[in-house]
This record gives structure tokens, sequence and C-alpha cells, in this order.
């Protein structure tokens, strides 16, 4: 029995709650708390009742008693889990279950386990911020979230410190929100944490962001150049962007090539700002394209028709980046040419034919239809493949719409 209702079944048999369940883990507390509710219809005896709660002796329970009140907790009754709100509310292990309890269905067991949590210091609610978060997404999740915010916002520096590390990216996220409303941090670690904290944007755009508000005179070169060397678009835009802020126009010409577009924007914006135009450094730059592949693709951001043709040059560079860059740019001067487009397809490099694809689906329903069905021939390569197919899906769509499509 035990092992079909998980660890419930095996704490209703007797086993401690610290010895069967991961106590820090908040999923193990959620799980906990449906697997009592699965067990009550088919061993009911084994669960605790209102009197058995009602004669536990006063003070710290033994690891029995604790589980009999963890079981009670989660029981199907409310009636069960308001009598077992007085007996766990000092009991630290079992804190977590009325985080739980705050959140209830029954109001009586609901308003009464949240006056017993908010008489819980801030710093113990704290060791609970994973469960907190995880419950604020239901219905009634969020009074236990409140609190935990006021008790990070008016308690210690260092309760919100220790949130900064933690692998729990809801948590993480929460102590940066918080660090950064109360100026817990200095601009140039905000900088770091913004460059570093790969896989999180969300982090890094707080950082980032925080970080130039709060940067001073004397701030520039620790703020400015961590963000300019980082990994995310979004983060080196920004550095890009105060560049302007920090006289340092100049050094967003080495950013008009970078990969990204919202980069190349921001260079373009700021070398507009001191009054250089960024077109003739683009055209220098196409001119030797293996340098700047990128380059490509800035000069059809902000080039005219007569750029056009420079572009459909690039892409027959023997570099595949410049040739991916190139279709880029034509796409962003509306110089697309389905038949000059279509042999790109074949291209042997996989961001060509993916650039080329993307450029083509404008134009999908007057591709020839024997020419993409040559394409899905498995002899031919993967990506090829898949962009032929993405372009008869797109020749698809426009048939159920009713559109004219070549055949």
């Amino acid at each position: 029995m035990s092992d079909g209702y998980g660890a419930a079944g095996r704490i209703a048999l007797g086993a401690p709650v610290h010895e069967t369940i991961d106590t820090g883990s908040p999923a193990a507390w959620v799980a906990l708390d449906a697997e009592v509710r699965n067990l009550a219809p088919h061993a009911a005896s084994l669960l605790p009742t209102r009197q058995e709660l009602r004669g536990l002796p006063a003070g710290e329970p033994t690891p029995t008693e604790e589980a009999r009140i963890a079981l009670a907790l989660c029981h199907p009754d409310g009636r069960v889990r308001g009598a077992a709100l007085e007996p766990a509310s000092g009991v630290a292990t079992l804190r977590p279950l009325l985080v739980l309890r705050c959140a209830d269905w029954v109001a009586p067991v609901r308003l009464r386990a949240r006056e017993l949590l908010a008489d819980v210091s801030g710093r113990r609610l704290v060791s609970l911020a994973g469960l907190i978060l995880l419950l604020a997404r239901r219905e009634r999740g969020g009074f236990a979230g409140d609190l935990l915010d006021r008790a990070l916002r008016d308690g210690p520096a260092a309760d919100v410190e220790s949130l900064l590390t933690s692998e729990d990216r809801a948590i993480r996220r929460l102590g940066y929100r918080i660090a950064v409303d109360r100026r817990l941090l200095p601009p140039a670690e905000l900088a770091r944490t913004a460059a570093t904290a790969s896989g999180d944007t969300r982090v890094q755009t707080l950082c980032a962001e925080a970080a130039l508000a709060a940067m001073g005179e004397d701030d520039h070169g620790n703020v400015v150049d961590p963000l300019l060397a980082a990994r995310s678009p979004q983060v080196r835009s920004t550095g890009v962007t105060a560049l302007r802020r920090a006289g340092r126009h100049s050094e967003a010409a080495a950013f008009l090539a970078d990969r990204a577009g919202v980069v190349r924007a921001c260079a373009r914006y700021v070398l507009r700002q001191a009054g250089c135009d960024p077109l003739p450094l683009y055209r220098s730059m196409c001119a030797d394209a293996a340098r700047h592949p990128a380059a490509a693709a800035g000069l059809g951001e902000c080039g005219s028709s007569a750029d056009a043709e420079a572009l459909w040059a690039l892409t027959t560079h023997p570099v595949p980046a410049v040739r991916a860059h190139a279709v880029a740019g034509l796409c962003a001067l509306d110089a697309v040419h389905p038949e000059r487009m279509r042999p790109l397809i074949d291209d042997q490099a996989a961001p060509v034919v993916r650039a080329a694809g993307r450029a083509l689906r404008p134009y999908a329903t007057g591709l020839p239809s024997d020419w993409l069905l040559a394409r899905l021939s498995p002899e031919l390569p993967a990506p090829t493949r898949l962009a032929a197919q993405r372009l008869m899906d797109v020749r698809s769509r426009a048939q159920a719409r009713g559109l004219p499509v070549v055949l």
C-alpha cells in the first residue's frame, strides 16, 4: 500500500516525515498534500482524526506525533485540517504545510493558517521562499507571497542577499528584484551580474537597467565595459546605448556589425546622436565583409535600394556568415527576388539555407511545386529539406484560404 501512495503511505505507516520526503523541496510538500488526499478513500483508518489531534500533549511533538500532524494538515476533511493548525504552528519542520493551508479552499482553515503564518518571523519565511513562490500561482496563494515580500523589503539585507545565489530561478529573480528596489548592490556588481547571468534574461535586463540608473560619473568604466562584453544581445545593446551617456560615442562604431540586430540598431542611434552617419561605415565594412560578416545585415537595415546589388554580390561570398547576413540585409531592404534567392536553398551552409527560407516565405505561393518537391528528397541535406517543407506548409495554408498558388 505504501508504495502505491508514495510518501503519504509510508508516513501513514509510521515513517518520520524528515526521513520520508525531501523537506527542502517545495514540490515534495505539494506532492505529499495530494498523496494524502488520494490515500484517504482507500486507507482512511490510517489517517488521524480530530479526536486524536485533541489528545496530543503540549510541547514539541515526537517524530510519530509530527507525522500524524503532517497527515492531518493534508487530510481531505477541512475540519481535520483546521484542528491540525494549532499543533503545527510551533513545529518548524511542518511550517511548509502551514504555507500550503494559507491557500486552502476552506475559508476557516485558510484564515486561521494565515493568522499563524503572520506570526512567523521574516527570516523563517525566507527559508520557505521556494514553496511560497510556487503556491503564489494558485488562486488563493498570494497571502504568503505578500508576507515574504514585506519581510524581504523590511528585514536584514543578508536575507535578500541569500536569495541571489539560489538555484531556483524564481527565488533568484525575487532576490534581485528586491535587491534592486532596496539599492543593495553597487552599479558595478549589477553590471557584472547582467553580463554573466546567462540563461536568465529577466535578471540580465533588470540588473543592466538598474546598473545604468545607479551609474555615477566615476562608474562609467565599471558599468559600461562589462555590459559591452556580455554575451546577451539585450545586455550588449544596453551597454551600447550607455556609450552616449558616458560620452564615448565613437566606440559604438565597433558594434555596427554586431551579430544581433538590436545591438546594431543601438549603435546606429548612438552614432547619429553624435552627428555620424553610419551608412558610409557600413559600405566600407561590406568591402571587407569577411572581417565584418554582419555588416551586410546592417547595410540592409539602414541602406537604400542603391545598396541592393552590393548585397546580392555578397550572397556568393565564400564566408557562410556573410552570405546569411546578406540575405537578411536584402529582406530588410525589401529587395528579395525569388528567382535569384532560390539557389541559396541549396547552399551548403545551414544558416544560409535558413535565411533564404525565411526570405522566400512571402513568395511561397509563387514558387514552382516541382522545384519544392525535388528539395524534399531524402538524399538532400536536412536544412534544405526543412526549408522546403516549411515553404510547402506556407503554400498549403495559402491554398486553404483560397489564394492562388503556382502548381
